[in-house]
């Protein structure tokens, strides 16, 4: 992998870490937003007004980041209104390519691109950035709007309502102080914990990325015990950022990041509740295991020299998931 310096791509080591071995992931580039009526959002500039086709979305498949963005585009009804190109699995020297030799991949939808770099630099020139996905991009003004998923995902909760009557609300006003405090530790423990542990180059970075992450595991479990969704009876945002993490666990994060303590088959109600969120309308067609394991397993030379892709565990997420005794809590 490598990023871009000034407009030109530099390979690079895969992730970044820091002189105590600690895996550091650096913030997204591009942070504007698009609006109902385009006035600025809380970052970067406006004129960004929620229409239909004018907005293109990259992702990954594998990626978990760009994976929230294409199950709020599904959520919300966002497909006919919003574009999307799937980059290749494998990201090595070139970093993400719109090859297309695996099922899946399609190419680069909107300018037949051989890189997803190139798009970066179609928005800057003389870009200095890593290049990463989700991008959302701006077909009028030929920019990215954002490569922030966290924040595209707001976007779609209620940007393009009054274009679709859409009126799921995933970040709602009413729980927002609360969603807070849980989304900023599941990423750092969870999400982003995976691959603090992952990408550790030191016994001592590894050990303090693994138990904070099954601390929080362990927390999570408990706090599924007694309520269905992790803000109460109502799917949140928070759930789905959760889940982009846990549907990859058992398949990679447990061998590939070595979080081996325990997988989620081990846990009885966040088994349980991943299968519900997987089980939820559309949000199935989001997943694709083949690019997750292809991915992780042939992209990491640095934790995986040879490049063996494992067959890996048979999940079956379709079993009833016997969450609805919660339905009230």
């Amino acid at each position: 992998m490598g990023q871009l310096v000034n407009g030109e791509w530099k390979t690079g080591q895969v992730a970044p870490t820091s002189k105590d071995g600690s895996f550091q992931r650096q913030d997204s580039s591009f942070r504007n937003w698009v609006t109902s009526d385009g006035r600025p959002g809380p970052s970067g500039e406006g004129g960004f007004e929620a229409a239909r086709d004018r907005y293109h979305l990259y992702v990954s498949y594998a990626c978990p980041w760009a994976h929230r963005a294409l199950i709020f585009r599904k959520l919300k009804g966002l497909e006919d209104l919003i574009g999307v190109s799937v980059v290749h699995p494998d990201m090595l020297d070139d970093g993400w390519t719109f090859d297309l030799d695996r099922r899946g991949a399609t190419g680069d939808r909107l300018y037949g691109s051989r890189f997803m770099r190139e798009i970066y630099t179609r928005a800057e020139p003389r870009a200095t950035t890593k290049v990463t996905v989700p991008v959302l991009w701006d077909r009028q003004y030929e920019t990215i709007v954002s490569n922030e998923s966290a924040e595209i995902i707001r976007m779609f909760n209620s940007a393009f309502d009054g274009l679709t009557g859409n009126s799921d609300d995933y970040w709602p006003a009413h729980l927002r102080d609360e969603i807070e405090p849980v989304n900023a530790r599941i990423y750092d423990t969870v999400n982003n914990g995976v691959y603090k542990a992952g990408f550790a180059r030191s016994q001592e970075a590894y050990d303090a990325a693994v138990g904070p992450l099954f601390e929080t595991l362990d927390w999570i479990e408990e706090r599924l015990s007694r309520r269905r969704y992790l803000m109460g009876a109502q799917v949140t945002e928070a759930d789905w950022r959760l889940f982009t993490t846990l549907i990859r666990f058992d398949k990679v994060y447990h061998g590939h990041f070595k979080c081996n303590r325990n997988r989620i088959v081990d846990f009885p109600n966040m088994w349980g509740y991943l299968r519900e969120l997987y089980q939820w309308p559309g949000v199935a067609e989001t997943v694709d295991f083949d690019h997750i394991t292809r991915h992780y397993h042939y992209s990491h030379e640095t934790v995986n020299p040879h490049r063996i892709v494992p067959i890996g565990p048979a999940l079956d997420l379709t079993a009833p998931h016997g969450r609805g005794a919660l339905a009230a809590a």
